[in-house]
């Protein structure tokens, strides 16, 4: 992308995509090419194999013609937020201060949309850096109702999220891990002063919030591992892409061959009917 491409601003074409202007002058601080290719292997392996540790994904590395001491593996995995102890990125840290809700979907029938919503945030690769992508996505339906992606760990861009979903619906739950995005007060209250009910993982249950954790399988094998991202604007980009052949051409079986708009939209109606 060039400065004022076509007559439209750089400003102005973050905007559009939802992305902040900053991301696309951002250049990694202190990771050398070396390190961002091996995050970009231990994404790969930690992606297929999320109960490995850095001993398992050292031994990955140095198979890969990448042999590097296992401090150093967690380092990088400090860095991307893996840890083996849970089948998923933990890219949210909780914070003690903050406060954390119960789980509320244990052995709740999930029947129509706009009944849960849930959220998380996922490593996203690039060609010289890499940044984190959140999403909100419709439980019932697979309907990925906003996305975001950022170069920070800031609750800023989950809150910024969150607001974006919120014109289509309000759902009666909202469940996340208990990361420090989620349980910030900026972000509680957007959920608290809408009248949703606040729904989060219990620690180490990596299957509570089993929904989103498929969709960032499905991103990473059908969309980054196959795209070269040049820059932060590229990367956003090409994910606005994804998201709209996910949510309008992808179909999914367990849907009974709908795509997630269709079962979102044909949900909706027939809840509005029958309620």
């Amino acid at each position: 992308m060039e400065p004022d491409q076509d007559g439209i601003s750089i400003a102005r074409q973050c905007e559009l995509l939802g992305i902040s202007r900053s991301g696309y002058y951002y250049r990694p601080v202190g990771v050398s090419d070396e390190d961002l290719v091996c995050m970009r292997l231990l994404d790969e392996v930690f992606t297929k194999r999320p109960y490995f540790g850095s001993r398992r994904l050292r031994d990955e590395l140095a198979a890969r013609g990448h042999p590097m001491g296992r401090e150093h593996v967690r380092r990088l995995m400090r860095l991307m937020g893996i840890e083996a102890i849970y089948p998923k990125r933990r890219l949210s840290v909780r914070n003690g201060a903050h406060k954390v809700y119960p789980y509320l979907l244990r052995d709740l029938e999930i029947h129509r949309p706009d009944q849960v919503w849930c959220s998380d945030i996922t490593y996203i690769r690039m060609k010289t850096g890499f940044g984190y992508l959140v999403a909100v996505m419709d439980w019932f339906s697979r309907y990925v109702l906003a996305w975001e992606l950022s170069m920070s760990l800031e609750s800023g861009f989950c809150v910024s999220a969150l607001k974006a979903a919120l014109p289509l619906s309000r759902p009666e739950i909202f469940n996340s891990d208990q990361g420090c995005q989620y349980t910030s007060e900026v972000f509680t209250k957007v959920l608290l002063d809408a009248g949703i009910r606040i729904s989060m993982d219990g620690r180490g249950r990596a299957f509570d919030n089993i929904m989103i954790e498929r969709l960032w399988r499905t991103v990473k094998y059908e969309e980054v591992f196959l795209k070269e991202y040049g820059n932060f604007f590229a990367a956003g980009e090409s994910l606005g892409e994804y998201f709209v052949f996910y949510n309008e051409e992808r179909r999914h079986s367990a849907l009974g061959g709908k795509t997630p708009s269709a079962a979102y939209w044909e949900g909706r109606t027939r809840a509005q009917r029958t309620g």
